[in-house]
């Protein structure tokens, strides 16, 4: 019988339901980021610009999301500048939160075991942040709200009417369930498609 290597890891003292929030923290601040980015490109392209900005390396997201602001919310008019200007503002309330969480050093108290606490320094200052699994599930569900309104400003409307110029589509997780797909075994029930 072969040997299997044991694998050493420490506990991260997370349960499930904060690992699932703090995953989904992470793909929509990911997909925020993206959409911020493609469409301050695409802004600069449908300009003329001949050349790429320096903020547009991607290293620090809020020199990118000026740019955003700038080429895109300036540039918009009507009812889609309006809410893009609120996603802005959003997305600048959510900046310091999604900071603490990714890059505090976590600890948290015997005293209130449900409470986390992600404490950086910045500038010679303390900053602690404290957060429940409550508090990450609702960021989460915030970052995925910002993310529908940078894809449509519009709401709904403009959902069904970009579905409708955009014809059949299918999602990753739908190719999945159809394909049998490994990456989402057990997501779905056999036979409940």
């Amino acid at each position: 019988m072969p040997r299997t290597k044991i694998s050493r890891q420490i506990n991260l003292e997370l349960s499930n339901r904060e690992l699932l929030a703090i995953g989904r923290i992470v793909a929509h601040w990911g997909s925020l980021e993206y959409k911020v980015f493609y469409q301050t490109m695409e802004a600069l392209v449908a300009a003329g610009s001949d050349h790429v900005p320096k903020e547009m390396n991607n290293i620090q997201f809020t020199r990118v999301l000026k740019l955003w602001k700038t080429h895109v919310i300036d540039g918009a008019k009507g009812r889609k500048k309006t809410k893009l200007s609120k996603v802005y503002d959003r997305i600048c309330q959510c900046y310091d939160y999604r900071q603490a969480l990714v890059h505090g050093m976590w600890d948290w108290d015997t005293s209130a075991p449900d409470k986390i606490t992600a404490t950086r320094i910045r500038k010679k200052q303390i900053i602690k942040t404290h957060f429940t699994a409550s508090d990450l599930e609702d960021f989460a569900t915030v970052l995925g709200e910002i993310n529908f309104d940078i894809d449509y400003p519009g709401g709904w409307s403009e959902l069904a009417s970009k579905g409708a110029k955009q014809g059949s589509y299918i999602s990753r997780l739908g190719l999945a369930m159809f394909t049998e797909m490994q990456l989402f075994r057990g997501c779905v029930r056999p036979g409940s498609v």
